[in-house]
């Protein structure tokens, strides 16, 4: 499955410019430097179906009642930094959405693998019965 391009969701984004929590004293009570993600991803051109469902199960903290993913980023002091935060954020999410691990393949251990175990587990066996021996 491949990941779409942010690049090519970007269309379908809304940006929320609004202000910052925190300390930052008269600066932040006075710019709307917070950026907040709002992308209805059920309604995308970009995505199958399979990719909506793949995002509504493996992004389900992300995504709000109305079918919204929500991001929100005030790390920096600037909108648009903000907003590349936001967007590289998306992008690792929609990447680890869509990551398939490999299946995994049954073997079965080699010969070789088989004998020294059972000299292990022989010489295991040994120390524990040197050390049930009573002495008198």
């Amino acid at each position: 499955m491949q990941t779409p391009y942010v690049k090519d969701i970007v269309l379908e984004i809304l940006f929320q410019a609004q202000r910052s929590g925190g300390p930052g004293g008269q600066h932040v009570n006075r710019t709307n430097s917070s950026v907040q993600l709002r992308w209805p991803y059920l309604e995308s051109s970009f995505l199958t179906e399979e990719q909506k469902n793949r995002i509504g199960h493996k992004m389900k903290s992300w995504i709000s009642k109305e079918g919204l993913v929500l991001i929100r980023s005030d790390v920096h002091r600037d909108q648009e930094s903000n907003k590349r935060e936001v967007l590289e954020r998306l992008q690792k999410l929609l990447i680890e959405a869509f990551h398939q691990p490999k299946k995994r393949k049954a073997t079965k251990p080699t010969y070789s693998t088989k004998k020294k175990n059972e000299a292990s587990k022989k010489r295991r066996s040994d120390v524990k019965k040197a050390r049930q021996t009573k002495w008198l």
